[in-house]
């Protein structure tokens, strides 16, 4: 079983060390590590990790946060690795994919990519908002009013405003979203359970819908 474990932790040496050493005294094998974020002391970084079968997860949130100045943000079940280019990998499959097909491509991947519950393209018109795209998992509850459309910009969007289901409330799920060719058409994304959109994840789906908007050559 696998579970991906984000982290603040000191940013000095020997840190990450005691935090694998401590994480291997209970069984777990990192897999893979990706920095997420660093700031003035500290460092932000999404964790794999690989337990046996029948482990808790409260067990690595106790391995982890007996190394002094750790502590975990959020820890959940994952499904495959965390990949270098994994950005890089998705507009190549957006680009060499069916024109048709494209944005499809987008939102099934952007979970897997930018490490989400869901993602969607949807836009707004005559009153109305429409999904135009979803992954797999992506919310059957319809969206019957944005407040945040049309849209700059990426951005992390308010958890708890009127406009947000109460499916969506109940299952703490964080959003963040970005215009894909037009402010009024945004790729949603959401993540069930949290953990909140770093700014630097927001600075990364804008990068990602800007590619995205100029490989489909929308205006």
């Amino acid at each position: 079983m696998s579970y991906l474990l984000r982290v603040y932790l000191a940013d000095r040496p020997g840190s990450l060390g005691l935090l694998a050493v401590s994480l291997g005294s209970v069984g777990a094998d990192i897999l893979a590590l990706d920095v997420v974020e660093r700031g003035e002391g500290y460092a932000v970084d999404d964790i794999v990790v690989d337990v046996p079968r029948g482990s808790l997860p409260d067990t690595l949130i106790t391995a982890a946060e007996n190394v002094d100045g750790v502590r975990v943000d959020s820890i959940r079940p994952y499904i495959g690795m965390l990949e270098t280019h994994r950005e890089l990998e998705l507009v190549d499959l957006i680009a060499t994919a069916a024109p048709g097909d494209r944005l499809q491509v987008l939102v099934d991947h952007a979970p897997r990519v930018l490490r989400v519950s869901w993602a969607t393209v949807i836009t707004q018109g005559g009153g109305e908002v429409m999904q135009l795209f979803g992954s797999s998992g992506a919310p059957e509850t319809q969206l019957t009013a944005v407040d945040w459309l049309p849209i700059a910009a990426a951005a992390e969007l308010d958890a708890d405003a009127s406009w947000v289901p109460g499916f969506w409330r109940d299952t703490d799920t964080r959003m963040a979203a970005a215009p894909i060719g037009s402010p009024s058409r945004a790729l949603l994304l959401g993540r069930s359970g949290g953990p909140d959109f770093r700014p630097s994840e927001i600075d990364r789906v804008g990068y990602l819908a800007r590619i995205v908007t100029t490989v489909l050559g929308l205006p």
